[in-house]
């Protein structure tokens, strides 16, 4: 079955691709789209599910395959390591830390920078509402959180936030993201904190 999701942002390619899944007892679902978070999200739905899924790039598009009911493994030299333990979600929906700008801001960038020496480093950090600034127009916070992404932290602005603020072109760093991974969060992480 073919569900072509290209010009749709998420979470719409999941919601896709959950109905055509939930029709079948076993098959495979390949969906077409066309930005690499929906790819990100694609694979971690199929992953969170138990079905077997891979990704191959097609010209200007990915083709995300997802297979329902049949034992699928991958052979052991090609299986992918163990995920890592998702002990902290980190939420950032401020681009300042507290209610003084001109403080906040020196507090945000201190923050990060202790993160990063400390190397008490969350899974996953979350930018919503001003806080897509710090992925995007801030200059000094974009390289520190660059350097997260290097050490394996997982970063992601909101698709929403970054459009109401004008900033989908001026991603920087991580991926675009939804409201899928807070809802996910308060599941899967051990521990969830929100900063802003």
């Amino acid at each position: 079955m073919l569900i072509d999701a290209r010009g749709h942002g998420c979470p719409k390619p999941i919601i896709m691709a959950e109905e055509a899944l939930s029709k079948i007892e076993e098959g495979i679902v390949d969906v077409l789209v066309d930005n690499e978070a929906s790819v990100k999200n694609l694979s971690r739905f199929a992953a969170k599910n138990a079905f077997y899924s891979e990704t191959t790039k097609e010209d200007n598009y990915w083709r995300v395959k997802i297979v329902k009911g049949y034992p699928c493994e991958l052979p052991a030299e090609e299986k992918k390591p163990k995920e890592t333990e998702k002990d902290l979600l980190l939420i950032i929906g401020s681009d300042v830390m507290g209610k003084e700008d001109d403080l906040g801001k020196i507090l945000m960038k201190a923050f990060f920078e202790t993160v990063k020496v400390t190397k008490e480093i969350p899974h996953t950090i979350f930018f919503l509402n001003a806080g897509v600034k710090l992925t995007t127009v801030n200059e000094e916070i974009v390289p520190i959180l660059k350097e997260l992404e290097t050490m394996g932290v997982e970063i992601f602005s909101c698709g929403t936030c970054l459009k109401h603020y004008n900033l989908e072109s001026e991603l920087k760093v991580g991926y675009r993201g939804t409201t899928n991974h807070i809802v996910e969060g308060m599941k899967d992480f051990k521990k969830t904190v929100w900063i802003g």
